[in-house]
């Protein structure tokens, strides 16, 4: 299989079916390119060859494209079931599906402020949107209820139980509260602690740290890093 990725100090979508795979121990050629919005931009040419939407990630088995972060974690789940992306009970995977169809259609104050970028450190920044900002502020809290309910429903150490495609889903989200130092509830800063220290998610991050390419139209709020 080849996964096609955007940068990885930018690409939050590009992240979620890469953790998993890589986490779960899931096999794959990782293809990644430059993001580029431009229509005849490299970017665009080589992923109109692959699928229709022209965005990242693309998931390519077989030469058969499987495009949406969402559909590429229930393609790996019904592919490698004996992995267990999924909770086992039929209410505990609705209820993970729930979680996750939320953070794939919501929270678009957060996206559009605390765009995530990995190699950057910025709690002023955070920490003036957060105090101007209503529309962010009812996204962080939101974010903190899911986690802290559905850990207290499961016990941990992850949302439920083990990892799985819903930690994938909040892992950008976790790498943003940490770039913008959003302070959180125990629970939830615990929880958000133990997706970064994945072992994966460190490769992810050092990986991104390295690439130093800075792109002005994610991040309109500062100047190229010296």
């Amino acid at each position: 299989m080849q996964l096609y990725i955007g940068n990885k100090n930018y690409s939050s979508w590009s992240l979620r079916p890469w953790l998993l795979m890589r986490q779960a121990g899931i096999e794959f050629e990782e293809l990644k390119l430059r993001l580029d919005t431009g229509d005849d931009s490299p970017f665009k040419r080589i992923l109109a060859a692959v699928a229709p939407t022209g965005k990242v990630p693309v998931l390519v088995d077989e030469g058969f494209a499987v495009w949406d972060t969402l559909a590429i974690a229930e393609y790996l789940a019904e592919k490698f079931a004996a992995k267990a992306l999924w909770p086992a009970s039929v209410r505990e995977r609705a209820r993970a599906r729930s979680l996750c169809a939320e953070m794939h259609a919501g929270f678009s104050a957060l996206r559009d402020h605390f765009p995530m970028n990995i190699e950057a450190s910025l709690p002023q920044e955070g920490a003036r949107k957060l105090r101007e900002l209503d529309e962010v502020r009812r996204d962080v809290e939101r974010i903190v209820d899911m986690w802290s309910s559905q850990l207290a429903a499961s016990g941990g150490p992850f949302l439920f139980g083990g990892f799985g495609i819903v930690d994938a889903y909040f892992a950008p989200v976790c790498s943003r509260f940490r770039t913008y130092g959003v302070r959180l509830p125990e629970a939830p800063a615990v929880y958000a602690r133990r997706v970064l220290e994945l072992p994966a998610m460190r490769q992810w991050d050092r990986d991104a740290c390295a690439e130093k390419d800075f792109l002005p139209f994610d991040e309109p709020y500062r100047k190229a890093p010296a």
